[in-house]
């Protein structure tokens, strides 16, 4: 693990510590995971990554330590459609990019979009809380794929 990891991840424990919840060793093994996963994890993955070190862990576990990490605002819930939330350790502001074929999501960085924002406000009279934006195509592997069956 590079050192820019461990310092995120100590970040993120003192965020918890800050926020009074208490630091268990699956919610720390949950957050290590979240911080060192590119593949935008769902609660299930996560299970299955951490029932060999933590064989009394339940599904229900992950979930419930998930709701936690999302509601101290350390990590995001992605809902694109598809039947299962994605979670993204919430570190720099980025836009993803996802694969419609096969439900791939990758990390894009981007400036975020703030005029957008601005100019809805002004446009609508809203009071903008956030904005979100998803990107679609096919992924590497799925155009290999197609291109294989011609």
């Amino acid at each position: 693990m590079a050192v820019s990891d461990d310092h995120k991840l100590q970040e993120a424990i003192d965020t918890l510590r800050d926020s009074g919840v208490r630091i268990t060793p699956q919610r720390h093994a949950v957050l290590e995971y979240l911080l060192n996963s590119m593949i935008h994890p769902t609660a299930d993955d996560i299970y299955k990554a951490l029932e060999g070190k933590f064989p009394n862990m339940s599904v229900a576990t992950v979930y419930n330590n998930l709701r936690v990490l999302r509601q101290i605002g350390l990590v995001r819930e992605l809902t694109y459609g598809d039947s299962s939330s994605r979670f993204d350790y919430k570190s720099s502001e980025h836009y993803h990019i996802i694969c419609e074929e096969c439900g791939k999501i990758v990390d894009f960085h981007y400036p975020t979009l703030d005029e957008v924002e601005s100019l809805a406000e002004q446009v609508t009279g809203f009071d903008v809380s956030h904005h979100r934006m998803e990107i679609y195509g096919k992924c590497d592997e799925c155009q290999q794929v197609e291109t294989q069956k011609h």
